[in-house]
């Protein structure tokens, strides 16, 4: 593939202040040259406009329905929803039917991703079917491609065993996610507990049953001198129990959910199913204190939380509603629309191409001459709303149709293969 990019504005890794646009022209999947004015015949224009380029994002936890659930989403689904949201590389939850557990179905995440301009990246699974018990054999997945450890979707409720995981991935240098949810805490609940959740008459999930698993789990990763992401936080005690984790010089990390970062639990005033997620959108103070931790770094990364549920699954009363919403589409639009006064481009794309990067020990991308080419085509300044034709994925489980947001995914570049978004 050969491409020319007309007047972009690059948005590289450690700078802080935006240049004049300029181009860059993609020759056999590598960046040959950047400069103004380029002039090359018999090849593909890409017009920017004066949009940004970066380097490719990550999102860290998609859940693929592949295998076991293709219903839901396939990777030929998922990797369109991926590069519609602007992301070269999905870091895959284990949450699979078999999960992935063994080095067999690592390898057969890998392999998918081989015709896909998005770069399937798979999560091992801390326990067999994820199920909290017996613990996999992670030294296999590791050397057959698996970038981390985790029980996705399902908690790691045993001490003992998180405990092991931590030990395990030590030698090698490998990180541990758990989102941090005690179960036995709110066996039951429904959304955030609180004011909203008493008015409804709904089951709560207090803060509590998060802050006490992630308060357990950066006591075990002290213990063990290991590395522990937090996945997908949600409560203002979480981000302060993250922040004194990092000034003790503990090996911690932590993620949030688009979703967390723009809703509150007022949202639910109508029982729209779609509004109910793990972790559960909680009060207005919890949402700006989630906000602080990203500017501040507290938080390391933005995700998707995108969880793909057929409608059998979903369109349901709210109490019998699956947990979930896809968010691979709506992630950038969904941030920056309510972060774009208080951080810059810059410090956005950190969060969501370089720190993701950092966290799963992978090469930080970067846009020079002779670089692959990994790019993330991007207009911080289009509003936009937000349809039915602007979903890829297979299901359709979204509470934000209609929703004006800001920031808009124009293309990425990955393994030699360009994507454009639709007109």
């Amino acid at each position: 593939m050969e491409l020319l990019i007309k007047n972009v504005i690059l948005v590289q890794p450690g700078a802080k202040q935006l240049g004049a646009p300029t181009d860059i022209f993609l020759k056999n999947g590598k960046i040959d040259s950047i400069g103004q004015a380029l002039d090359v015949d018999g090849v593909l224009i890409f017009e920017a406009d004066g949009a940004c380029v970066s380097p490719g994002w990550l999102d860290l936890g998609t859940l693929v329905g592949d295998p076991g659930f293709e219903h839901r989403e396939d990777f030929k689904s998922v990797g369109k929803a991926a590069a519609a949201g602007g992301f070269t590389a999905i870091a895959c939850l284990p949450n699979t039917a078999p999960a992935t557990h063994s080095k067999s179905e690592v390898q057969y995440v890998r392999s998918r991703s081989e015709q896909s301009i998005v770069d399937f990246l798979p999560i091992g699974a801390v326990s067999h079917d994820c199920a909290g018990k017996d613990i996999t054999e992670m030294y296999d997945m590791q050397a057959a491609g698996a970038i981390a450890f985790s029980d996705g979707k399902k908690s790691v409720q045993d001490s003992g065993l998180m405990l092991r995981a931590l030990q395990y991935v030590k030698p090698f240098d490998g990180v541990v996610l758990n989102r941090p949810h005690d179960k036995t805490m709110a066996p039951s609940g429904q959304m955030h507990e609180g004011l909203m959740s008493t008015s409804l008459g709904m089951k709560g999930i207090p803060a509590l049953a998060e802050e006490l698993m992630l308060r357990r789990d950066i006591y075990l990763t002290e213990y063990t001198g290991s590395r522990f992401h937090a996945f997908n936080i949600s409560t203002a005690g979480s981000v302060e129990l993250v922040r004194e984790a990092k000034a003790r010089g503990l090996q911690v990390t932590a993620s949030v959910a688009a979703m967390n970062l723009t809703c509150d639990d007022h949202l639910l005033h109508d029982f729209d199913p779609n509004f109910k997620v793990i972790p559960p959108i909680r009060e207005l103070a919890d949402m700006e204190a989630l906000r602080a931790g990203l500017v501040d770094g507290t938080i390391d990364c933005i995700t998707s939380n995108h969880t793909p549920l057929d409608p059998e699954a979903k369109n349901l009363e709210f109490p019998f509603a699956d947990f979930g919403a896809i968010g691979l589409e709506t992630a950038f639009g969904l941030s920056w629309m309510h972060l774009s006064n208080s951080m810059t481009i810059h410090q956005l794309v950190q969060h969501l191409a370089v720190l993701p990067r950092i966290i799963l020990n992978l090469p930080v991308e970067k846009i020079e001459v002779g670089a692959s080419a990994n790019l993330t085509i991007f207009d911080p300044k289009s509003e936009w709303t937000f349809a039915p034709q602007n979903i890829f994925s297979k299901s359709k489980n979204t509470p934000f149709i209609g929703w004006r947001l800001k920031g808009k995914v124009l293309g990425v570049v990955n393994k030699g293969r360009f994507w454009a978004q639709p007109n």
